[in-house]
């Protein structure tokens, strides 16, 4: 791939509700552990960037204090809000690996270089990444990321169409 798109953010949480009466609020991790959001001081919060105070696990949520949210009320205006970092904030990655967010958007072909489709989510259940194609047709599928049903090729995913459902 060439490259992690300039500009592009990635969400590493959503704001669930409010959590007591001095501004925290618990979020719905979208990483796998609660230090791929601690070990950012900045992020954007609504769209907004703002300092994260402090990060720390509820059990099934996470629990987090932002730069300018002091009460329960203004805790409550942030559900549903999104927790974003600008995608170069991402620790860079080793040969052959890759975030899910630089997958979303790229186009699919098939061997013969017919244009299949595009990404427009991966998924995983446990046992590996799925892609979530959306078809020239309008249908969607998932199938699995992995050589030789799909593959990544520069910035584009080459996929055997036999798997699509």
């Amino acid at each position: 791939m060439d490259g992690p798109e300039t500009g592009k953010r990635v969400t590493l949480a959503a704001v669930a509700g409010a959590h007591g009466v001095k501004g925290e609020v618990r979020l719905k991790l979208f990483t796998d552990s609660i230090d791929g959001l601690a070990c950012h001081d900045k992020v954007y919060l609504d769209g907004r960037l703002v300092a994260l105070k402090s990060v720390k696990d509820s059990g099934k949520t996470a629990i987090a204090r932002f730069d300018g949210v002091s009460d329960r009320s203004a805790a409550e205006a942030l559900r549903g809000s999104l927790v974003e970092i600008d995608r170069s904030a991402l620790p860079p990655l080793e040969e052959g690996e890759y975030y899910h967010a630089d997958l979303i958007g790229l186009t699919c072909f098939s061997e013969s270089d017919d244009t299949i489709g595009s990404v427009v989510g991966v998924e995983n259940f446990g046992a590996g990444d799925l892609l979530d194609i959306e078809l020239v047709s309008g249908k969607r599928a998932l199938i699995p990321f992995r050589d030789p049903i799909s593959r990544m090729e520069g910035a584009r995913i080459v996929l055997d169409p036999e798997f699509l459902a």
